[in-house]
């Protein structure tokens, strides 16, 4: 981008553009190798005094509007596991192993594509374009499900669906992260995860209340389109990001939306921010704008200390989609009606209420404790869930067609329920939300590839999970299944141990020394310790 394209008059007052946009040549270099160019300008030339300002209560109302697209995501993947237990003969015949991997598995292949394909219309039209659109897929899909009378049918809807839950996965907590304040953006981008798994216990909570009466599963799905419209009537009432706006050229804009979002701010302050936005904006095209996508990509991949941190944030999320957990929360309720128990669709949702309630346990920890020590102890919490699991449902009754032959709920499966609890408990709180937290491993002029390389892991990965579980059941006998999913849990954890370093509160620069000459993991404890030195130096 020119500094052309971003220019806009000013007042004889206003420092002249040079003084605001333009780093000394020196310093260019440096701003790739800070946290971000914030941390740059502000301590440079910028006044960025407008973060310490009272934002506006609209922020808050915003976030939580906005992260209504977060609980489409999460209702839209958790009601397919009530609907595979009751939706019987519906769809003309009852309903395969293969064709409910299908069913499960194409909202993964959907999702994977609208992730992929969001952003370019979402830079170009805006982020709130991006979010109708996504509405606009739940609805479509909800309609074609809810009226469905055949695989095929249903099949086309949970893909339109898993477009959508792609589509809000990628924009959502992009338009949060670029509407929040400074200084509470880790929480609001973190409510859209919270969100996430409230959707989640929603739909289960709904599908035992329906799954008795005729035809349920329809009401389930149908439901799911009430909020795409809510969120869309009252979207009207949101502003579009200032940065995509000032990225377009319209300055008047992107000031209205920063003076409803700090309203106790200065005429000078809000007009510093426009700049600092500006500038932010030119340093990104100047680190990615004169290089293709494939460069970008042959540099992530071909220097060292660019692929180690995409191993590791790549590692991390394929281990956190392939534990096992994504089984859980797709055939939870098939599961609990194989160990025996008479209302499993009321069981599973201890899936979703374990889920929804330590997610929130790590949003409040995980920016004290640190990453990697949560991750060594939540995956050891895991891999002997998983192993407790393989273990008692050997003791439970079930055909090679997988149907249950006990007539009640016997000690192992008491104890199957409680393993579970205690192995989404340990995700929920650890790998669930640290796997989206591994692209702060990426220097900044790669990290828009190794981003997109991240979800591509993330929804591949759960394609893999979604359309195998009922298979590996069948193949290696639940025992079997349940035992190799702790066993990736078991090397996930020897994972963390070698290749994982602790980067908390560490600047792009100490990061980039970390993967200079290997995994870094006790150069990184080194820097922490030089860090904690520093800073009790400080306070003496």
């Amino acid at each position: 981008m020119s500094e052309e394209v971003i220019s806009q008059p000013r007042t004889n007052k206003d420092p002249a553009p040079e003084e605001l946009i333009s780093p000394p040549a020196k310093d260019r270099d440096a701003i790739l190798h800070v946290e971000n160019v914030e941390d740059y300008v502000k301590t440079k030339t910028f006044d960025n005094s407008i973060d310490d300002t009272k934002p506006s209560r609209k922020v808050w109302t915003i976030i939580l509007t906005v992260a209504m697209g977060g609980f489409l995501f999460g209702y839209d993947t958790g009601y397919i596991s009530a609907v595979l237990v009751s939706i019987g003969d519906d769809l003309g015949h009852s309903l395969s192993s293969k064709e409910q991997e299908l069913i499960t598995a194409i909202t993964s292949g959907g999702a994977l594509i609208g992730a992929l394909i969001a952003g370019l219309p979402a830079d170009k039209f805006g982020r709130k374009f991006g979010i109708y659109a996504g509405c606009s897929l739940f609805l479509l899909g909800s309609i074609i499900q809810s009226a469905a009378f055949s695989v095929a049918q249903m099949t086309v809807g949970r893909f339109v669906v898993g477009l959508g839950v792609g589509s809000a996965s990628m924009i959502v907590p992009l338009y949060i992260g670029e509407i929040s304040v400074s200084k509470y953006r880790g929480r609001m981008v973190a409510l859209n995860n919270v969100s996430v798994t409230f959707g989640q216990l929603i739909a289960f909570v709904l599908g035992a209340g329906f799954v008795h009466a005729a035809h349920g599963w329809r009401y389930i799905v149908a439901i799911g389109g009430v909020p795409p419209i809510i969120l869309t009537v009252l979207l009207v009432g949101c502003p579009e990001s200032p940065r995509l706006l000032l990225m377009h050229r319209k300055f008047e804009e992107a000031k209205k939306a920063l003076t409803s979002l700090y309203p106790y701010a200065s005429e000078a302050q809000v007009q510093s921010k426009i700049d600092l936005l500006i500038h932010a904006i030119e340093e990104d095209a100047k680190v990615a704008g004169s290089r293709s996508i494939w460069s970008q990509f042959k540099e992530l991949h071909s220097v060292s200390s660019n692929l180690r941190p995409l191993i590791t944030a790549c590692g991390v999320m394929a281990i956190s989609q392939l534990c096992g957990f994504n089984s859980l929360l797709y055939y939870s309720a098939t599961l609990f009606g194989l160990v025996g128990f008479a209302n499993p669709t009321a069981v599973s949702i201890t899936v979703g209420a374990t889920n929804f309630l330590f997610n929130i346990v790590n949003l409040l920890a995980i920016d004290r404790a640190g990453r990697r020590i949560i991750l060594l102890v939540t995956l050891l919490i895991m891999t002997l869930s998983m192993a407790t699991i393989a273990i008692a449902i050997h003791w439970i009754p079930v055909s090679k067609d997988l149907v249950p032959t006990g007539t009640s709920t016997n000690w192992a499966g008491i104890v199957v329920l409680v393993a579970i609890i205690i192995f989404v408990a340990s995700f929920s709180s650890g790998p669930a939300t640290i796997a989206w937290l591994g692209t702060e491993l990426l220097p900044i002029e790669v990290r828009a590839v190794g981003t997109m390389m991240n979800t591509v892991t993330s929804w591949g990965t759960q394609l893999i999970i979604s359309s195998t579980f009922l298979s590996l059941l069948k193949g290696l006998t639940p025992s079997g299944a349940f035992g190799f999913y702790g066993g990736i849990c078991f090397s996930g954890w020897i994972f963390i141990i070698f290749c994982f370093p602790e980067v908390k509160g560490m600047t792009l620069e100490d990061i980039r020394q970390v993967f200079e000459h290997g995994f870094g993991v006790q150069k990184a404890k080194k820097l922490q310790k030089e860090a904690a030195a520093r800073d009790k130096g400080e306070m003496a």
